[in-house]
């Protein structure tokens, strides 16, 4: 088996650990520490359980066990102070959290770039495992206002998908673009780099619904499976559970069979409750300002009803740190809403990646770096198709110094989405990692791509001005920060040292400069 991380191939079989092209040497007992540690991943490993795998039992020294740590860390380009890649958990023990894909003959290529002879945004990438779109399910209701309980069933058999590390999912916004409109196969996977296609329509009527799904394949246009289900209204949980194993089991009955229990996921209490955090996604995902207000109001009813509802607390979480961001609330008043609500979210549902995600957006704010990063990464285990998460890991890594992984995370979120209405804020993020790592041509680059996708996007137009401004670029600069102050009146020096979360003091004193020499105070 192939473990794809960074820019390193372990692969089991042959016992070799690659960099690009070139064959590492390396240890076999520090081969079989690495591997342990990547093969798992999704937990924390105990000094015991290496003692018990690499060296059978048999008494092993502090020192030796911390030799063989730092031998596997420098084996993969990390060490003790970064731990980007093997971190030590305090008196618990170790974990590889470094972005892992599967394949026994993967192609060990390197990530494409954001740069201008890289495909741009919104492009599909070519894909390492096998890639599947959830379209929108038609509503067959014949009422418009019903639209959100189709959308709030497509988009629960893509969450329940995602779960499954092996197979692609294409995050929501992308998918839910072609809602309305009449594709072909083909098209669709053109243009997201798929080769399943998941249809489907939903009738609610009274206490009952029917709900119908097809997978296809695109290369031959023909299907694969097939299903109509006609349940009360109390079942439709399960019947998404239902259809998602379906799709899985037909893709690959042998995986499927190892990875079905993946694929569940906790229902709330009430179906009332259900159906507001529906209709509350379905703003959400507008990325408008007014539209997050609907959201909040509707996923607090819905807590209301269900206090125990873990997606709700976590979407109505994840909302505030969204529009503190985005410079539509106030950060120090929403941050810690978020906090409370992503907290309460995790007591209620520790397996709610919305949940976690939203944790780790407050604590980024709360410089709490450490912990922000172990939380996005958890929110990634749970989904990793999450391409919001994705967005924002990219954004916590850049503003911790590591700029080249949070420029692969930003790569990951638009290749997950590329047709995502979030697409402008993942080029913005990608655009400050750029800015960190000094490249700043590319930084203007890519937060005027921002700005073209979402023209009051503040984020995109704080970097614009800060890269303009270092890169020489003075008329460029000066006009951008016109443009900032429009978007954001309360821009000040003072503002960005309190409130843009840097880990670094370099960091921190290059933004800051750059802004001066554009002309802020």
């Amino acid at each position: 088996m192939q473990f794809h991380f960074s820019d390193h191939v372990l692969d089991t079989g042959r016992r070799e650990l690659l960099r690009g092209q070139e064959r590492l040497e390396i240890e076999p007992q520090v081969f079989d520490l690495l591997a342990y540690l990547v093969q798992n991943r999704d937990r924390v490993v105990s000094k015991d359980d290496l003692i018990e795998a690499i060296w059978q039992g048999r008494v092993v020294s502090e020192s030796t066990l911390t030799s063989r740590i730092n031998a596997a860390r420098k084996a993969v380009g990390d060490n003790g102070q970064d731990q980007r890649l093997i971190r030590t958990l305090a008196r618990k023990g170790f974990r590889f959290v470094g972005m892992v894909a599967e394949g026994s003959e993967l192609a060990a290529a390197p990530a494409t770039s954001f740069s201008a002879s890289g495909p741009a945004p919104g492009q599909p990438v070519p894909l390492d495992r096998p890639g599947i779109a959830v379209l929108p399910f038609i509503n067959m209701s014949g009422e418009p206002e019903q639209e959100y309980f189709s959308d709030g069933i497509s988009e629960d058999v893509i969450t329940a998908l995602s779960r499954l590390r092996w197979v692609y999912v294409i995050a929501r916004n992308s998918s839910f673009v072609y809602k309305g409109r009449a594709v072909h196969l083909a098209q669709v996977g053109s243009e997201l780099g798929v080769s399943y296609v998941v249809q489907g329509s939903v009738r609610k009527a009274g206490d009952r619904v029917r709900i119908t799904a097809q997978l296809n394949a695109v290369a031959t246009g023909s299907h694969i499976w097939a299903e109509r289900y006609d349940r009360a209204l109390a079942d439709v949980f399960a019947v998404q559970d239902e259809i998602s194993q379906a799709i899985v089991g037909a893709i690959e009955p042998q995986l499927y069979a190892a990875e079905s229990s993946h694929a569940r996921r906790s229902a709330p209490d009430s179906l009332d409750a259900w159906d507001l955090v529906m209709r509350a996604l379905s703003h959400y995902w507008r990325v408008t300002r007014q539209d997050n207000v609907v959201a909040q109001a509707l996923l607090e009813k819905a807590i209301s009803i269900d206090p125990n509802y873990g997606q709700a607390l976590g979407v109505l979480a994840t909302s505030h740190a969204f529009t503190a961001h985005m410079g539509w609330e106030d950060m120090a008043t929403a941050m810690p809403i978020a906090e409370r609500a992503a907290r309460a979210a995790i007591r209620a549902d520790s397996e709610d990646p919305w949940a976690h995600h939203a944790l780790g957006h407050a604590l980024l704010f709360a410089r709490r770096f450490d912990d922000c990063l172990a939380e996005f990464e958890l929110a990634l285990q749970l989904n990793p198709s999450f391409s919001l998460a994705h967005g924002f890991y990219a954004l916590a890594l850049s503003y911790s110094g590591r700029w080249e992984d949070g420029d692969r995370a930003a790569r990951r979120a638009l290749r997950l989405s590329p047709r995502d209405p979030c697409a402008a804020i993942y080029c913005g993020i990608a655009a400050y990692a750029q800015f960190v790592g000094g490249n700043y041509d590319e930084a203007i680059r890519l937060s005027r791509e921002g700005l073209r996708l979402k023209a009051d996007f503040v984020g995109a137009h704080r970097v614009l001005t800060a890269a303009a401004a270092m890169a020489g670029q003075h008329e460029e600069a000066r006009a951008a920060l016109g443009e900032l102050r429009r978007a954001q009146p309360n821009i000040s020096l003072a503002w960005l040292g309190e409130h843009i979360p840097f880990k670094r003091d370099v960091d921190r004193a290059s933004y800051l400069e750059a802004f001066r020499r554009a002309g802020l105070e």
